[in-house]
């Protein structure tokens, strides 16, 4: 029983044995490939013109009706036939002017065949599309400005380079102009930003026109060295720089204001001096009138020592005078001093009022700024030999000094 078992398996066997090897025979006499699944004729790499129209037959090694093709993430335009592989392309311009497709870029596409009843049965591969164009759609430069501008010294100006990109984008931009000016921010690429700041002394003082034209080129390539030229003309104008004219008025105010109080303290000394000689010319005039007086008094007494007195003393009065002259003489110089200190004095003071900053950007701060220059130059020579107060002052007394009654009246213009 053991043995008739066993000769019958081996029997089974090599039937099974024989009929695969017919099975095979007969399959390689009809032409079938009985190796695993692939693509015959697939082409790695398509190049497409635009506008134009691709028909290609994918063929496999199998029935192909026993598998279904397709594809993923294709570029729009891209399809497969699910049934027989046949793979078309139709590409419009329109796509590109969209900005749904690119020319010149490698588009990868996934490729798939499977079998309809057996999944593991199936094949996945990639092929690469590039569309091209000959026509040239040309890339420029376009700044976010217009092509003429104007901006005042100490002004930012600042824009944007954008690009309209053709068939060939734009990889690179570079800038020269007529005059030595350079971005603060780095230009190299589409959509960096130009940004230059106007120095105040851009324009020199010698200059007869006060403005002058920047031409400004940006000229941008592509990859084959084709290039675009962007041109931007500046205007840039004289301007005043508030910052350093402040400070340069402040400064020039201050000294002028500490030169009043100089002044001031000048003009007291003179005029103590003025009243120190009138004082004592008035001592020696009432000493020679009581003399005349009193001569007169004795020369009508009775007594003739008296009178003889009396006649001796309106000599000694008028001895007086010579004496007088000397010891005291008369102080027009000091009074002409007097007054021109106090007149340089007033006028310096209604320049101060009239020539105040108006705000912190008073156009007319040049103008005021001279003046006071002016002024203040022309009185320091006029009063160049005038003594100035080396000690400090105390501006609350001059002030009080200088404003008081007695002397307003002394020096007020009368009428004759």
């Amino acid at each position: 029983m053991k043995k008739t078992g066993l000769l019958f398996t081996i029997v089974i066997i090599s039937a099974n044995a024989y009929c695969q090897v017919i099975y095979d025979t007969i399959q390689k006499q009809a032409g079938v490939d009985t190796a695993s699944l692939r693509i015959k004729n697939l082409n790695p790499y398509f190049t497409i013109h635009v506008d134009s129209a691709l028909r290609y037959q994918l063929e496999i090694n199998k029935d192909m009706s026993q598998y279904y093709w397709f594809i993923k993430n294709s570029p729009v335009g891209v399809k497969i036939n699910k049934d027989n592989g046949l793979l078309t392309t139709k590409v419009d311009k329109s796509f590109f002017l969209s900005g749904r497709l690119k020319y010149d870029y490698e588009y990868r596409v996934p490729l798939s065949v499977q079998n309809l009843n057996n999944p593991a049965d199936k094949v996945d591969t990639f092929f690469t599309m590039l569309f091209y164009s000959t026509e040239i759609i040309p890339s420029k430069i376009k700044p976010t400005v217009t092509s003429n501008l104007f901006i005042d010294e100490g002004d930012t100006l600042s824009f944007k380079l954008q690009c309209d990109n053709g068939s060939f984008p734009i990889e690179g931009i570079n800038y020269i102009s007529n005059y030595a000016i350079k971005s603060s921010t780095n230009i190299t690429h589409c959509g960096d930003d130009f940004t230059w700041v106007a120095p105040f002394d851009f324009i020199k003082e010698n200059e007869k026109e006060k403005q002058k034209k920047i031409n400004l080129y940006f000229i941008g390539s592509t990859k084959f060295h084709v290039s675009d030229t962007a041109l931007i003309e500046i205007t840039v104008k004289e301007n005043i720089n508030y910052p350093q004219q402040a400070l340069e008025f402040e400064n020039l105010y201050l000294e002028v204001t500490k030169y009043i109080t100089q002044l001031k303290s000048s003009f007291r000394i003179v005029d103590r001096k003025i009243k120190k000689v009138k004082r004592t010319r008035t001592a020696f005039d009432l000493t020679s009138a009581s003399t005349a007086l009193g001569g007169t008094i004795f020369s009508s007494l009775p007594n003739s020592n008296q009178q003889t007195a009396g006649k001796i003393l309106p000599s000694i009065g008028v001895a007086l005078v010579p004496v007088k002259e000397a010891t005291a003489p008369n102080s027009s110089y000091e009074q002409n001093t007097a007054t021109l200190i106090r007149s340089s004095i007033k006028r310096l003071e209604y320049l101060l009022t009239e020539n105040r900053l108006v705000g912190s950007r008073d156009p007319d701060i040049l103008n005021k700024s001279r003046k006071l220059r002016d002024e203040l130059k022309q009185t320091q020579i006029q009063l160049i030999d005038i003594p100035i107060a080396e000690q400090a002052p105390n501006e609350k007394e001059l002030d009080e000094y200088f404003n008081s009654p007695k002397v307003n009246k002394k020096y007020k213009m009368r009428r004759k």
